[in-house]
Parts: C-alpha cells; structure tokens; sequence
C-alpha cells in the first residue's frame, strides 16, 4: 500500500517539496521534516490527501511522448533534464535517468512525473550496464574530466592496456561510452562546454573522437552551437552526434537561424518593480565590485562585472552566479544594479518558455548553479528536431542485421588508479 512506502518517496514522486507539503496540509513544517526523516509516520489519510492534491498539480513539463515518431532514450548525467525536454518533445519516451546531485534531482522529481526511479551515480550502471533498460537514443551532458593519455609505447612497456580501457579510464565519459558500447543505441547525443575541443591542446577531444569513431564504430560529427538565435544569452556548447548506422544527417551543414535576429533581455525580464528588492546589490557589494573592475582596468584587464539592460544579450550564466551575480547584473536607473532572478535565469535557459512553465522549489543559491549547469533547452529543441526524420530512418531497422558485429565492450575499471 501506498502508506508503506518511506514518505521521502513518495513525496519526490509526487514532485513536491517539503515546503509545499506543509502549506497544502496547513501543518507544521517540523512534523513534515519528521515524517520526511521516518522518525514518525503519517497517518494513511495524510498519503491520500497528498495523492489528490498532486494529481491536481499542473504539469510544468509534458510527461507523454509526442508527434508521429516513438522511441525510448536515457537521461545521463541529467542536471535539471534540459536534454531531455527537446528529445521528448520529438516522440521520445525517456527510461532511465542518472543524476548525482541531490538538489537537482528535486528540481528533476518536480517537472518530470516519471513511472521510473531516478538513479544517482552512473558508474554502477557503467559496470553493470544491464541495470540500464534498452534504449534506442543515449543523451548524456557528460563533466569534462581530465584524460591521462599517455604514449602507447611506454604503456606498452608497462605491460598496460591502451586504447579505450586505458586512454578514458578515470573519466566520466568512460562510463558513458562502456553504456554505448554495451547497449548500441541507434543513435546518441553528448553535450559539453566548447572548450572540449581545445583541451590540452585538443588531445582530449581526438582522445573522444577515436573511442566512438574507431572503436564503437559510430558515425559521428561535432559542432559548436551558440544560443544567441533564441535567448539573449551569449552560450556556446559543443554537441557530439552519433548514429550506429550510416546517415545522411550532416551537422555541420544544419542552418541556424541568425543571432543577430534574436531575442533581447527584454523579453524575458521582469519588471523592476515586480522584482524582490533582495536581488538588488547591497551598497557594499556594488562599490567592491566598481572598485574591483576599476583595478583592473587601470592594468588593462577586463575583469569585473557586467551591467545589460533590456536591449542586450548578457554573457554566459555560470554555475557561480550565486555568488556576486557579477556576470550578468541587471542595470535599474536611479538604483543599483540587480541580479537576475531564478524565474528570469529559467526564461534565459529556455526552461520556462511559451506555453511551458518551469518549477523551481529549491533555494536560489541551488537554483542559480543548476541553471548555471545546463543545457539551453531551445538549442536541443532545435537540433532534436533536425535530427527527427534521420532518426526515423535509423529506428525503422531497430534490429541490427545478424552479420553486424558490435565491438567488444570494455570490461570494466582494469586499474586500481581508475578512479583517481
């Protein structure tokens, strides 16, 4: 029965916080947290009640696959789910999701009502990826961790490995390519800062490149997208494609609209006087950071603050944005400047944009770092719909032919400094 589940869970499955369960049921906060840590439980009542209230929530995110094409994909290394958004939106059906971070995942529970756990760390599910449900599309936002690559001939004199169980190992990316190699989506998506491409002097990313290309065998193309065509935002990200099987789909040839045409901060701010005088810069923030861009300047650095106002498109949101707000502060005439709100940075990723609301529930401070994080949702709207009628193609032979031999997965972390 519904009652005997830890409330925990069944709180998070129902996509609210501990705040709004003490608000809808008019009681006290502590006995939530009560509840919340199995110290007490609450009576059966209490779970039906809850059940109807949340059946009555809107949903901010759509929960169903939609349009004429129908696939299943998993969520690696999810933040707050941007990938997913324009991939379900194309028809996909997501059923398995990985993320480590506990305030994300709140953020996750709230806009996705989904019939599947939330798992954390996904190197358990990279050693044994048959925990992982079959799946046709992998998405995966994978950290950028540093690559020990070093000469296959001093290796060899080691009597190590190279290739892909040696040049990855450690890394996060090794995980996600022991999944792609163990399950053989048609197709798969990565996401990455742009400066994967310039790493250490570009090794990291031939390092990449050879481990999907030569070893997976996937046909695979890169490009540096910007986000300037549909927020006013200046947000470059690297996106790396893969299809199992030949295609004419061509990456770098796809038209992006032109950014010149873009949306301005206008359009997604609010107005100032709507806005929480919290958010307004204290006096002894504005004049130490004024003073600090001053000393800077004087040695010809362009360290400092940033100040836009509604006809400019800002830099890029960091996950520090929590901290001074100094990337991005929004000018007020006659006051000091502002920092963006958590609705505002939702609008500037694309999370809460048109007809989709986004739900936040956690603290600002969390909430700046997950936007700071993530992927600008009309970006991958964008390139998931191009890619859609390429993947129909490659789903329409879901099955490989029996003469396709799918290389030999790695097995596993073979060193003990694997994780170091």
């Amino acid at each position: 029965m519904t009652e005997n589940r830890p409330f925990n869970e069944f709180r998070q499955r129902l996509g609210m916080s501990v705040d709004e369960v003490a608000q809808e049921l008019e009681c006290d906060i502590s006995t939530v947290y009560r509840w919340e840590r199995g110290e007490t439980a609450p009576k059966a009542h209490i779970y039906r009640s809850l059940e109807m209230i949340g059946s009555l929530k809107p949903k901010s995110v759509q929960d169903a696959p939609t349009g004429d094409l129908s696939f299943r994909f998993i969520d690696l290394f999810a933040g707050i789910g941007g990938l997913r958004i324009g991939f379900q939106g194309i028809g996909g059906h997501c059923v398995f999701t990985s993320e480590w971070d506990k305030n994300a995942q709140e953020t996750y529970r709230k806009n996705f009502r989904d019939n599947h756990e939330l798992h954390g760390d996904v190197r358990q599910y990279s050693e044994n990826p048959n925990l992982i449900p079959d799946h046709d599309v992998l998405l995966a936002g994978f950290p950028c961790q540093p690559f020990s690559i070093a000469g296959v001939s001093k290796k060899n004199a080691l009597g190590r490995p190279h290739g892909f169980l040696c040049d990855t190992q450690g890394t996060l990316f090794f995980d996600t390519a022991q999944i792609i190699a163990h399950h053989r989506p048609a197709a798969f998506v990565l996401e990455n800062v742009k400066n994967l491409e310039s790493h250490d002097s570009g090794k990291t990313f031939a390092t990449i490149m050879n481990v999907l290309e030569n070893e997976l065998k996937y046909k695979v193309q890169a490009k540096v997208i910007s986000s300037t065509p549909w927020v006013p935002q200046k947000r470059e990200r690297i996106f790396i494609v893969g299809f199992r099987d030949k295609t004419d789909f061509n990456l770098k040839a796809l038209e992006i609209p032109d950014a010149s045409e873009g949306p301005k901060l206008g359009s997604i701010l609010e107005r100032h006087e709507d806005v929480d005088p919290k958010y307004t810069l204290t006096p002894r923030l504005w004049e130490y950071l004024q003073k600090y861009k001053e000393k800077h300047t004087s040695k010809g650095n362009g360290f400092g603050y940033s100040l836009f106002g509604p006809n400019d498109v800002a830099r890029t949101l960091s996950a520090r944005y929590y901290k001074d707000g100094s990337e991005i502060l929004i000018d007020q005439p006659g006051e000091r400047p502002r920092r963006l709100t958590p609705i505002e940075c939702a609008r500037l990723m694309g999370f809460d944009r048109g007809e989709r609301r986004w739900q936040i529930g956690v603290s600002d401070t969390q909430a700046y770092r997950q936007f700071g994080n993530a992927v600008v949702v009309p970006v991958v709207e964008f390139l998931a719909n191009a890619m859609k009628p390429y993947l129909a193609t490659a789903l329409a032979g879901r099955e490989r032919l029996p003469e396709e031999s799918a290389p030999d997965a790695p097995q596993g972390r073979p060193m003990a400094e694997a994780d170091g």
